[in-house]
């Protein structure tokens, strides 16, 4: 096959793509009774205790386990005990395949799990009088896994911890239940693991994808509350005292099918070569669109694992991650995962989750425009020479961009780290950039350098004024040629640059032989026509 860039695979060899959220993993939790004096005051009002101690409550929970256990008994479903370090998707596929109805409890699963809790310690008054005092702590307890089959999102599992304030967990896939809305709706389409790989009415099926939202979420979830046992009682809910569901855990993905497995390996070889860098902090601000800076924390890498033959690209950034693979061997998937909204300053509440998806979505697409817009930078000689002379725009005069200047090369590499920003950047954005790759101290690049050189390289088209503001953004010629400044110089000029020189006759030929595999090297690169 021949050699293609990222953009030309993205725009020739696609034949299918659907954006949909994927894995979620909710948090369920009673908004009262996460504080000791919330504790205390449920003890008191609900269950008539003088004395707030958790002894109040071990009677609701050993009524809850019974109710559990009677379930097992009337539902006849198998109650699993989970061995350590037992993978438990492996024990619920393997009754998925034996279940023959289209929605029910496939079966129980119990494992004891850190949980957080509430404990009674005593404390001492001044007079030395002991007294109860009630304090959050962890502790090793049992959790019951519901692992079900529901008509609209297929496979799920609802996670109770056994010990008060009986935390729960919600796990669903999207997919799995868009796969269902197609079904119930009739129209056909070729399912991939954990994914659609083709419908005919491509339209359709996206448009139906984003309909999943937090209120079909949170009526599965009230659905299952009602049917399992529950460690509330009417009383206790009517009172108030009901689950609201939090984000812990949300995986947005793009799948973009490929017309050949051969595509996708050539993908990959395109993408591990030139963006090994994208995990950087600068190309973290770029795809998660926040500002990054010294004193964001958290970990900023990116990894590249191979399992065989097939390639895996991961960008880390803090508590959330953005990965890239070629799903079994037929699709280009991106997903990005966010395991902490906050992260991104959004609460964790499910009705955040349009906000999530927004993030989710566009960070998947800013991967690809980042690795698509470092494949093709190629402008033409004459775009090029003109941006090399000066120009006169208005009767005014800017000096050109010469390529191999080392102020113009500075300013093209900070260029690139705003790309494809949307917000743009600012006067100060920049300075401090360029001067640290001038290898100068900031006041050693001052404030005039830094608006000159924006003067002209804004009349040079490289970038745009935003309107109403002092912020720029970079044109798409601009980046264009930032890209192949850059890069043309790292890899053509900068290396030959160090060359040894010599005058006999088999230094020639060396050198001859170096420039001959310099000028494949480039042209392989892309960076020649």
């Amino acid at each position: 096959m021949i050699r293609k860039s990222v953009a030309e695979i993205l725009a020739d060899h696609v034949t299918f793509e659907l954006e949909a959220i994927d894995r979620m993993y909710l948090n369920a939790y009673v908004p009262g009774l996460q504080t000791g004096a919330g504790f205390a005051y449920f003890v008191k009002r609900q269950l008539g205790a003088i004395v707030p101690s958790t002894h109040v409550v071990a009677p609701l929970s050993e009524r809850f386990v019974t109710a559990i256990e009677q379930f097992v008994k009337t539902a006849q479903v198998d109650l699993v005990t989970f061995e350590k370090q037992q993978r438990k998707d492996d024990v619920a596929q393997a009754y998925r395949a034996r279940f023959a109805g289209d929605e029910g409890v496939l079966f129980v699963g119990k494992a004891q799990e850190k949980a957080s809790v509430f404990r009674t310690e005593k404390r001492r008054d001044a007079q030395g009088k002991t007294y109860p005092w009630i304090i959050r702590s962890t502790a090793m307890v049992n959790h019951y896994y519901f692992y079900i089959l529901d008509r609209d999102f297929g496979p799920l599992f609802i996670k109770f911890c056994s010990y008060f304030p009986y935390a729960a967990k919600l796990c669903l896939n999207g997919h799995e239940w868009l796969k269902r809305q197609l079904t119930q709706r009739g129209i056909p389409f070729e399912p991939l693991e954990n994914g659609i790989r083709t419908s005919d009415q491509a339209t359709r099926v996206q448009r139906i994808a984003d309909t999943l939202d937090a209120p079909k979420i949170d009526a599965v979830f009230r659905k299952w509350l009602r049917r399992l046992p529950h460690p509330f009682t009417v009383a206790h809910r009517k009172a108030g005292y009901r689950y609201h569901l939090s984000i812990l855990q949300s995986e947005f993905a793009l799948t973009q099918v490929l017309d050949r497995p051969v595509t996708g390996r050539v993908f990959f070889e395109e993408v591990i070569r030139e963006n090994l860098d994208i995990g950087r902090p600068d190309q973290m601000q770029l795809i998660f669109n926040r500002r990054v800076s010294r004193r964001t924390p958290g970990r900023f890498r990116t990894r590249v694992l191979t399992e065989g033959v097939v390639p895996a690209l991961h960008v880390d950034d803090k508590k959330s991650k953005v990965k890239q693979y070629h799903k079994e061997g037929q699709a280009l998937r991106t997903e990005t995962t966010i395991n902490d909204t906050y992260d991104f300053a959004i609460g964790r509440a499910l009705h955040n989750l349009p906000a999530l998806r927004e993030i989710g979505f566009a960070a998947n697409r800013r991967l690809l425009h980042v690795e698509a817009l470092s494949h093709d930078c190629l402008i033409g000689e004459d775009h090029l020479d003109a941006v090399s002379q000066p120009v006169v725009v208005q009767a005014q005069r800017a000096a050109g961009l010469r390529f191999g200047d080392r102020r113009v090369l500075a300013l093209m590499q900070t260029l690139c780290l705003f790309a494809v920003s949307p917000t743009g950047f600012r006067h100060r954005d920049v300075r401090t950039a360029v001067a640290q790759l001038l290898a100068r101290d900031a006041a050693l690049y001052t404030a005039s350098q830094m608006t000159y050189d924006l003067r002209r390289l804004r009349m040079h088209g490289v970038i745009e004024r935003v309107p109403d503001s002092h912020r720029y953004r970079i044109t798409d010629r601009g980046a264009k040629i930032a890209m192949l400044y850059v890069r043309l110089h790292a890899r053509g000029f900068r290396p030959a640059a160090s060359l040894p020189t010599s005058g006999s006759a088999r230094g020639r030929r060396t050198f001859e032989q170096l420039n001959t595999a310099l000028t494949n090297f480039l042209q392989e690169a892309r960076l020649v026509a």
